[in-house]
């Protein structure tokens, strides 16, 4: 374990162990990811099951804060895709907060953000690289694969190795982005509470809760453009 003391080590820890000596599990750091990854699942889901059965005409804090949230997703899923992209609300409402609060669990110290691990980030990115050629093949059928040709046929040539390294650099610029910020603000955390262990810098711990919202909502954004863009007419 390479984290050090984690809030959740007591489950982590023995499921490390036991996975250990009966299947030879020698990379703990995999653990960490996937207890907190569904820790988090878990606690979303708690939280919008008890919000749906407590639904009310005059929203409480939770509801009201929930409203405003998935109001906003939803406002910018039009703006970016129009009315049609709305089929994609639930994948991409879902993959938002559940970056949103794994970046923010890994400001709180004892905590582990999954989204600072290469693997999380890529899963996600996978599924919205996928999704796009799906969705343009669906809409288009063969003639979405003309983007990749360029606008004229004799520049086919050229124009095809092109597209396909900027489509292949879709998914590893979302992973890469999502992970060098939320693992360098972990970075930063474990050195200041090292240094000032008992006073976390107010300003700094300010500007991780930006940054966490924001590479959230890049994200977010980034996959709306690139479904919205397979969805428009090939070029």
């Amino acid at each position: 374990m390479d984290h050090g003391f984690l809030a959740l080590d007591f489950i982590t820890v023995p499921l490390y162990q036991f996975l250990h000596e009966n299947f030879h599990l020698v990379d703990g750091n995999h653990m960490q990811q996937v207890t907190y990854t569904w820790f988090y699942m878990l606690m979303l889901i708690l939280v919008s099951m008890l919000v749906a059965k407590s639904l009310k005409l005059v929203p409480g804090r939770l509801q009201n804060f929930l409203e405003v949230v998935i109001g906003g997703l939803k406002n910018l899923l039009v703006d970016t895709m129009g009315e049609t992209g709305m089929r994609f609300f639930p994948l991409m409402s879902t993959i938002a907060l559940f970056i949103l609060v794994c970046n923010l669990g890994g400001v709180i110290p004892g905590f582990y953000s999954p989204t600072a691990n290469l693997n999380t980030n890529l899963s996600m990115a996978l599924v919205v690289f996928l999704l796009t050629h799906i969705v343009g093949v669906r809409i288009h059928g063969i003639k979405y694969f003309k983007q990749f040709m360029g606008p004229v046929w004799w520049m086919a040539p050229l124009m095809i190795p092109v597209e396909i390294i900027g489509h292949l650099a879709r998914p590893l610029s979302l992973t890469m982005r999502l992970f060098g910020n939320i693992f360098g603000e972990d970075l930063v955390l474990i050195v200041l509470l090292f240094l000032v262990p008992f006073l976390m810098p107010i300003p700094m711990l300010v500007l991780m809760i930006f940054t966490s919202i924001l590479q959230a909502f890049v994200f977010t954004l980034l996959a709306m453009m690139y479904i919205s863009g397979a969805m428009e007419e090939a070029h």
